[in-house]
């Protein structure tokens, strides 16, 4: 079952020219930095309230946030919803004709796991579905 929203990724090109102005301009928490060696990404992360604002470096140019980027530039990527049963909701998404990318879950940052929404069947927005580890 879908909990909360969990965090807002925003693709960046550059960690060290934006964690300034998240973390010292807008004065949010800061919950430290990780690479993502699989999805080849540096993501650091903050805390407003109960959301978290995740920051998305490619760390390669064949990553999927190095294409996004070449497309539109910084920017909103996608929106994580947390689940408590993560294995559940994609079984249950695919049995009710929703395109997902993962089709079973994967390693996210923050001890997370995660799986994607196609954006075609979540009105254009690309969804993430993740869930901590406990």
């Amino acid at each position: 079952m879908i909990k909360k929203i969990n965090h807002i990724g925003i693709a960046v090109a550059s960690l060290e020219k934006q964690i300034p102005f998240y973390r010292d301009i807008l004065h949010l928490e800061d919950l430290g930095q990780e690479e993502v060696a699989d999805q080849k990404v540096r993501v650091a992360m903050f805390k407003v309230g109960e959301v978290k604002i995740e920051l998305l470096e490619p760390t390669s140019d064949d990553s999927p946030i190095a294409r996004f980027l070449e497309k539109k530039g910084d920017g909103i990527h996608h929106i994580a919803y947390e689940s408590d049963g993560l294995v559940e909701e994609i079984s249950f998404f695919t049995d009710n004709g929703i395109d997902m990318l993962d089709k079973t879950p994967r390693e996210g940052a923050h001890e997370t796991l995660i799986a994607f929404i196609h954006p075609k069947s979540s009105g254009r927005v690309l969804t993430e579905i993740c869930q901590v580890k406990e």
